[in-house]
């Protein structure tokens, strides 16, 4: 059973973790948190969502995570808050970059499983979307996304505690918009589970369209599969491939570098090693030659623009996202034969987004525990 900490007093919370004494004397705007500075407003949400009959009605490991990611909801208004010159307050895109600050506290500092840490950093992401889906372009494919990514009803559960832990005149109406929230993931069958697509065509397929059916179903006239390999700097994917991928041509952008004597910081080499690798993998793709493409492809950016060009040839796609224990990592890093530097893969780790399944028509998570 993992827990962030056995003591939820705040006075201890705020000795254990800097990321909290951070939160103090972060300014809010008046006009929605006039209960005061981040520090004060992460605390009335722990009270509140600790008070909630829906959150005490839950068994205890999703208690724990629910706690874990309130305490680390608003982390990043440390970093985001802006003061306009008419003294209003903002955060823009606090819940975003705060999703990676989750998961590197979780896989770094506080060593959650995998499952977990993943539960924790989407319930960070999305806190807020019970209180704006309806204002998304396509209010449908955004919840059924996030039904994927993350159990809805917890992230209804933190939106209550978010609502309840705060001073402001529109309280009433901010619960009646979870309410809302709550009763369309009902309606579109995904209200604490995920959206139960027919098949892994059908979800891509959906996802690959602005405009769409989730109940369509697609011919099938895919081959094969490309596998697309994710994983930061010697997290063991090399290995991973000769274990369980022979035979199988390989892309390799860092075998191309050294081949070429690229390094990472020469920006026109990587660029030209790149559009060699992608008229390769377009020759494979011409020949429906199933491959592997190796790279850390640490960005959802980065994986669709190759996922786009394998899907054009309608080729199925796999991403294998692989990790292991973050101390296993760090030793395993500095004893390959071509180290990264210490501070460029922990750069790298605050800025990495584990794969998500609706990127691809399988995602496989090679984790060891």
């Amino acid at each position: 059973m993992w827990q962030i900490t056995n003591n939820l007093n705040w006075d201890h919370l705020t000795k254990s973790f800097s990321w909290i004494r951070d939160m103090e004397g972060v300014p809010q705007d008046p006009i929605f948190h006039a209960e005061g500075d981040v520090a004060v407003h992460t605390r009335m949400v722990l009270e509140a969502l600790q008070a909630l009959p829906s959150f005490q009605a839950l068994a205890e490991q999703a208690q724990h995570i629910l706690l874990a990611a309130a305490l680390l909801h608003d982390v990043e208004k440390r970093t985001c808050t802006l003061i306009q010159e008419d003294g209003r307050i903002s955060s823009p895109r606090h819940a975003q970059k705060g999703e990676y600050t989750a998961r590197q506290v979780l896989y770094q500092d506080i060593p959650a499983p995998f499952s977990v840490r993943e539960e924790v950093a989407k319930l960070v992401r999305y806190h807020g979307l019970p209180l704006l889906l309806f204002e998304k372009s396509n209010p449908q494919q955004y919840l059924l996304q996030t039904s994927l990514e993350v159990d809805t009803q917890l992230l209804s559960i933190l939106a209550q505690a978010d609502v309840q832990g705060r001073i402001c005149a529109d309280q009433e109406e901010l619960s009646y918009q979870i309410q809302c929230f709550d009763e369309y993931a009902r309606e579109q069958t995904c209200f604490g589970e995920a959206y139960p697509f027919s098949s892994a065509l059908s979800r891509f397929t959906y996802f690959q369209q602005t405009e769409g059916s989730p109940m369509y179903e697609p011919f099938d006239n895919t081959w094969s599969e490309v596998v697309l390999m994710a994983g930061l700097p010697g997290m063991g994917k090399d290995s991973y491939i000769r274990q369980h991928l022979p035979g199988l041509s390989v892309i390799s952008l860092d075998n191309l570098r050294r081949k070429h004597k690229v390094t990472h910081r020469d920006q026109k080499g990587n660029g030209q090693l790149i559009q060699f690798a992608l008229e390769e993998a377009r020759t494979y793709l011409r020949r429906k030659e199933p491959f592997v493409w190796n790279a850390t492809n640490l960005t959802r950016s980065t994986r669709k623009r190759l996922i786009d060009l394998f899907a054009s040839y309608r080729a199925r796609v796999r991403i294998v996202y692989v990790e292991v224990p973050f101390q296993q990592w760090q030793q395993q890093n500095l004893e390959r034969e071509y180290a990264v530097p210490t501070r460029i893969v922990m750069k790298m780790l605050r800025r990495l987004d584990v794969p998500s399944v609706v990127e691809a028509h399988q995602v496989d998570y090679a984790i060891k525990a």
